[in-house]
């Protein structure tokens, strides 16, 4: 696998020119992988990410057991985001720009896209609470790599307490929920998600509180991992190991077991054999051991495509338009699930979801490859990349603070 020789002044902004980290793409074409699973899940139905509603099938059940024991979402797209922080930094500090205010324009162009996607798309969209942790990463853009370490075991520690002290809470002082509890809330939803593309609409504004409450409830988690990925940029992590085959097998054999028994724990308080009272019993567990699970899938991710070339060019392709296929995804499966298109909200099981991914992921990877040997910029990138740059790319710089266009950077979605 090639990797740009500038890798320090690495932009990380859709171009594919010569000074990017192409492992970092690598790593966003695999994990959009991951977000699919998951989001076609939530997007199928209201009980499609715990195996279905009542009578849901021994497939339906496992299915949804297993994509929760080996899942880690947002995890390392937070790690890239934080590692591509400071390659965007560096960039305008070697270019003379005004990093300030191409970082202030970014994220607002970030959560104006959020926004859209939450309300049209998708509520449980992430790019909202990205753009607004991005500001807070800025402020502590200064850390050492140490520094910001420790912030990070400390924000997920201070974070698992919590939720495993309420999660026993609720195991001790409550009683399972049944089906009928919310069956009439849950068949409004159905019959709204159903209708047509104003009915579609209303659902997205009244769960879009609830899902800003979920992502605000693990901000410390995404910030955590944003710390991490400035840490490894500020040592050059990926640069020095993405092709160190011996280190990334050793990291692979020692961290995948601590994952995948995290994982294995999550899933049960999450989808059984426990009730959903265990629920946030398993995510807190899966706050310390999900680390483990990313650094090893990024690990086995890299491997493979130092292997096999073909394998690294169609994952980093994808990776250079990780907010437009992101966006593509959701965009799909609205089409499929809600009133848009075919309405199949609540109709399809959770095996037949994820099945149906695999061919949806593999459609995106090779129309991404095809698209990126044809065009410099993804339709959402360059959107992103306009915003930030104040100018259309490609034009001369309108003012002190816009560099050249090769060396403005977007950020991951």
């Amino acid at each position: 696998m090639s990797r740009g020789r500038a890798a320090p002044g690495d932009t990380g902004d859709g171009s594919g020119g010569p000074g990017r980290v192409d492992e970092l793409d690598v790593l966003r074409g695999f994990a959009l992988f991951g977000i699919l699973l998951v989001n076609a899940q939530l997007m199928a139905g209201p009980y499609t990410a715990f195996g279905g509603g009542p009578g849901a099938s021994a497939a339906d059940r496992a299915a949804a057991w297993a994509v929760t024991a080996t899942t880690t979402v947002y995890q390392l797209f937070s790690f890239l985001f934080g590692y591509s922080f400071v390659l965007h930094r560096r960039a305008a500090r070697r270019t003379g720009a005004v990093f300030p205010a191409l970082h202030l324009r970014r994220t607002a162009g970030l959560f104006g896209l959020g926004l859209a996607h939450a309300v049209l798309l998708y509520p449980g969209d992430i790019l909202m609470t990205y753009a607004a942790l991005g500001l807070v990463l800025y402020g502590l853009r200064d850390l050492t790599p140490r520094a910001a370490v420790r912030l990070a075991v400390a924000l997920v520690a201070g974070l698992a307490v919590l939720l495993l002290g309420y999660g026993l809470l609720t195991v001790a002082l409550t009683e399972p929920l049944t089906p009928s509890a919310y069956a009439p809330r849950v068949a409004d939803t159905v019959a709204a998600y159903r209708g047509g593309a104003l009915s579609v609409v209303g659902a997205h504004l009244r769960e879009l509180p609830t899902a800003l409450g979920a992502n605000l409830m693990y901000a410390p988690d995404m910030l955590a991992a944003f710390l991490a990925g400035l840490a490894a940029a500020g040592t050059g992590l990926v640069e020095r190991r993405g092709r160190d085959r011996r280190w990334l097998r050793r990291t692979l054999a020692r961290w995948l077991p601590v994952g995948l028994a995290g994982g294995v724990v999550t899933a049960c308080c999450a989808n059984g054999p426990l009730d959903s009272r265990w629920f946030l019993v398993g995510h807190a567990v899966s706050l310390l051991t999900a680390p483990a699970l990313t650094a090893s899938y990024a690990c086995a991710v890299l491997l493979l495509a130092g292997a096999v070339r073909p394998v690294a060019d169609l994952l980093a392709a994808s990776g250079r338009m990780a907010l437009s296929q992101y966006l593509t995804q959701s965009l799909l499966l609205a089409l499929v699930f809600t009133g848009y298109g075919l309405g199949l909200y609540d109709r399809v099981g959770t095996a037949l979801v994820l099945a149906g991914c695999v061919p949806l992921y593999g459609l995106q990877l090779a129309v991404g490859a095809r698209l990126m040997s044809r065009v410099r910029y993804a339709p959402a990138e360059l959107l992103l990349r306009t915003l930030t740059l104040a100018r259309r790319p490609g034009r001369a710089p309108a003012c002190p603070d816009s560099p050249p266009a090769a060396h403005v950077p977007r950020p991951a979605a």
